[in-house]
């Protein structure tokens, strides 16, 4: 069962809840916009339900809701950001403006980023060079829940990638992914529905098929993008460990089995490399490459030509990365962010807790 909650109110909440951990106003408020906009495109798994978990990370002191994210190696085109163990819904707001200025300036802006949290969605981050005529980039490595192909072992994260190109007349092309079959997300949806993982999604402690969305907790795996070696997950795995090498190898934060994992309840690893969760940012100004317009109407170009696709029949329309997406914001706008009861009543349990009122 769910329940409708109005973005601006659902809003105001966690902003208040933020704040109440310490978040000055402007973290606070860049923090709550970065985590609803998951809710606004219909990726519930990254949205508030996952606000009682920063908290958690905050109470565990694994979180600092007052960092001081500053650069610490840059060239006119890249940079270092070391978020300072802040919320990653703030740092990787700050890391993915300074590339856009370093864009502005020499064409392309790229930024690894050590020592954060978990991010929130990447298209969130990348979408925001839409706004200056680039093309966005944004990943980050994860806890370690996936298993790389032919392993039983947990090496990986889900470790998304998003790229956002603007257009015309069209809307942008955002393509926004995690790395394995399915996020982790997708299995607490199907344990809060009761329902059970399609095959290709996890594998159990031994490294068979499971369809357990609980699975994870008694030693299984996530899969990469392609479930098994036969429909390519050496794929997945290999986009995942580029992920994992941009955000954190080239950081100085941590990665592989290393991540500090977001549930605050989860032991640290031993013996970790780097700091905290890494992520990489990318800008690159269009007209650095040929002029905006013309490229643009090229895009309009593409993106009508894939709509016009002939369909297999009883499929509608070809989509174009961005469109389930940009369909659910337009729609939770107007009527309301559905949220499980389960989400609704931990929400209700922290504004008791910290006097805010849902």
């Amino acid at each position: 069962m769910e329940q409708l909650f109005c973005y601006e109110k659902l809003s105001a909440f966690t902003k208040n809840i933020f704040i109440k951990i310490g978040c000055s106003e402007q973290d606070a408020t860049t923090a709550a916009t970065a985590l609803l906009s998951a809710d606004l495109r219909g990726i519930d798994s990254h949205g508030v339900a996952r606000l009682t978990g920063y908290v958690r990370l905050w109470e565990a002191h694994r979180a600092n809701t007052k960092p001081n994210i500053k650069i610490i190696h840059e060239t006119p085109s890249t940079a270092v950001v070391d978020g300072d163990g802040g919320l990653g819904l703030v740092v990787a707001p700050y890391a993915m403006q300074v590339a856009i200025e370093k864009a502005k300036n020499v064409g392309t802006g790229w930024v690894s980023v050590q020592h954060s949290n978990h991010f929130g969605i990447a298209g969130y981050h990348a979408m925001k060079a839409l706004e200056h005529d680039m093309i966005g980039i944004a990943m980050t490595n994860a806890s370690a829940l996936v298993a790389p192909t032919f392993s039983i072992e947990r090496l990986l994260g889900t470790n998304p990638i998003c790229v956002a190109v603007p257009a015309g007349v069209e809307p942008a092309f955002v393509a926004d992914l995690a790395t394995t079959t399915a996020a982790n997300g997708k299995l607490e949806i199907l344990q809060r529905k009761n329902l059970h993982a399609p095959e290709g999604w996890i594998q159990d402690k031994e490294g068979n098929v499971s369809t357990n969305p609980h699975e994870l907790k008694s030693g299984g795996a996530l899969l990469p993008l392609g479930g098994d070696r036969e429909h390519g997950s050496h794929k997945g795995y290999a986009l995942g460990a580029i992920v994992d090498i941009f955000s954190a190898v080239l950081s100085g934060a941590n990665y592989g089995p290393w991540v500090p994992p977001f549930p605050a309840y989860v032991p640290m690893p031993e013996n970790m490399p780097g700091k905290g969760i890494g992520h990489f940012f990318g800008a690159m100004r269009i007209d650095a490459f040929r002029p905006a317009d013309d490229f643009k109407k090229h895009m309009d170009q593409w993106i009508q030509r894939f709509r016009s696709a002939k369909t297999v029949e009883g499929q509608e329309q070809v989509l174009i990365p961005g469109d389930p997406e940009r369909e659910f914001e337009a729609e939770r706008m107007q009527r309301g962010i559905p949220l499980f009861k389960s989400v609704a009543e931990d929400l209700k349990y922290l504004g008791d807790r910290f006097g805010v009122e849902l």
